[in-house]
């Protein structure tokens, strides 16, 4: 979601050219009107993404525009400028739903500055609004002891404002049950925000997490509003937390302890008020002894500790979330209502899911795709697991050193698990930013 169209309310022609001119160069479409009436007028003829409009015009004024905007397209951003920029004028706009406040004259730098952060605003819409039709979609099923007690303590958990450590499998659930803490607690009215710290550069996750000014490194041309702060008043989720690199961790103790934090290449520092859930997919203990993940970073975020068993540990989870993602996929793919013959039933209990959940819904999604029959019989299932068993190390051979041996060992694994690296990686016991420096290493001395 960005900002597209703009509509530029100003009665001094040589500003409103300039502010035209300057979003038309970002490639913006910009409508103009000269006074309060005739951008009321326009509003009243079509919507747009972001109103810009003089606080002072003849025929209405700014805050007249402001309402009649906010009435019509309440999603409509608006932006107020004035010459005068009185405190009385500002508290009032803000009031009344402006998004923005600017003083005359201001430069093309501040102009764009006032965009950046309204398309930041605009795309944390967008993916709140994804995650809460995701929440909407997944609903949290289970009959097993194991899964009724975490639904049991889900109410408490969400109202508090403790951090939450989620551990288990991949494909357990994980973010699922992490959504759902947001949904039911008292931030759920504003921002959910992930990283997925497993897919973030090792150059880029500070700049990531804290954001940073323009020009503080090579490639900043821009300021960069980091996850924290677009996290404000929210939770932020940390997403298999113990991949972030050691040296980073120190700084981000440090952020969740003080909620404070600053711009890489900033000095000055920013307050922030959010909520912190992480997940992680390894053995925590083995994390901490193996130096992979602080100790003191653990403890500060596993004050509520919530672990998921694995799909195969709780079959009495499998056949009802079988026939909720069957009930959701034909739906999704306009397919007439399937059911799953007793055999097939029998077949889906007695599989191992090595992909856990995730596995489950995508095998009940091909099926529902590729089988014609409203009854689903058990080879219409496919049932092969995503990967096979690691196989074993190979024993030394003559003549290799023990870095040509590591790099055979990666290599046959990653092609046992047909390139995917996540699974690869969890085979080796290692990372997956390790394995991608090692395949690196490998195709530059190729």
């Amino acid at each position: 979601m960005t900002l597209e169209k703009i509509l530029v309310a100003d009665d001094d022609r040589l500003m409103r050219n300039f502010i035209a001119e300057t979003l038309k160069r970002q490639g913006k479409e910009v409508t103009v009107a000269a006074n309060g009436q005739e951008a009321i007028a326009k509003l009243e003829e079509e919507s747009f993404d972001l109103v810009l409009s003089d606080v002072q015009m003849p025929l209405q004024d700014g805050l007249a525009v402001l309402k009649k905007a906010k009435t019509l397209h309440p999603q409509t951003l608006v932006i107020l400028a004035t010459a005068f920029g009185s405190v009385e004028s500002a508290v009032e706009a803000m009031r009344l739903g402006a998004f923005h406040y600017l003083i005359k004259p201001f430069s093309p730098e501040a102009l764009e500055s006032s965009l950046e952060k309204a398309e930041e605003h605009m795309r944390l819409i967008k993916e709140n609004r994804f995650y809460k039709e995701e929440q909407k979609n997944t609903t949290l099923i289970g009959q097993s002891p194991a899964i009724k007690n975490i639904l049991h303590d889900l109410q408490k958990i969400a109202q508090s404002q403790a951090s939450v450590f989620i551990t288990g499998e991949s494909g357990t659930g994980k973010e699922v049950i992490a959504g759902a803490i947001h949904e039911l607690s008292l931030r759920s009215s504003f921002p959910f925000i992930k990283v997925n710290c497993a897919a973030i550069p090792e150059t880029l996750i500070e700049s990531e997490f804290f954001g940073h000014e323009r020009g503080s490194f090579t490639g900043a041309h821009a300021r960069k509003t980091g996850r924290f702060e677009l996290a404000d008043k929210g939770t932020l989720l940390l997403d298999e937390v113990t991949e972030i690199p050691l040296s980073l961790q120190p700084k981000l103790l440090r952020a969740i302890q003080e909620l404070e934090f600053e711009r890489v290449g900033g000095t000055k520092p920013l307050k922030v008020n959010l909520r912190f859930i992480a997940t992680s997919n390894r053995n925590m203990k083995e994390a901490i002894e193996t130096k992979i993940f602080r100790e003191d970073l653990f403890y500060r975020l596993n004050v509520v500790p919530i672990h998921i068993p694995p799909l195969r540990q709780r079959p009495e989870d499998i056949l009802p979330l079988a026939h909720h993602f069957l009930s959701k996929f034909c739906i999704e793919n306009h397919k007439p209502l399937k059911t799953l013959s007793p055999s097939s039933q029998q077949k889906l209990l007695d599989y191992p899911w090595p992909g856990n959940v995730r596995e489950l819904g995508n095998i009940i999604e091909r099926t529902v795709v590729l089988t014609e029959q409203t009854l689903i019989a058990p080879d219409d299932l496919h049932l092969t697991p995503l990967y096979c068993p690691v196989p074993a190390a190979p024993s030394p051979i003559t003549g290799l050193t023990l870095h040509q041996m590591e790099k055979e060992l990666i290599l046959k694994t990653l092609e046992t698990h047909h390139n995917n690296r996540t699974k690869t990686a969890l085979a080796l016991g290692i990372s997956i930013r390790t394995l991608r420096n090692k395949l690196h290493e490998y195709s530059s001395h190729a």
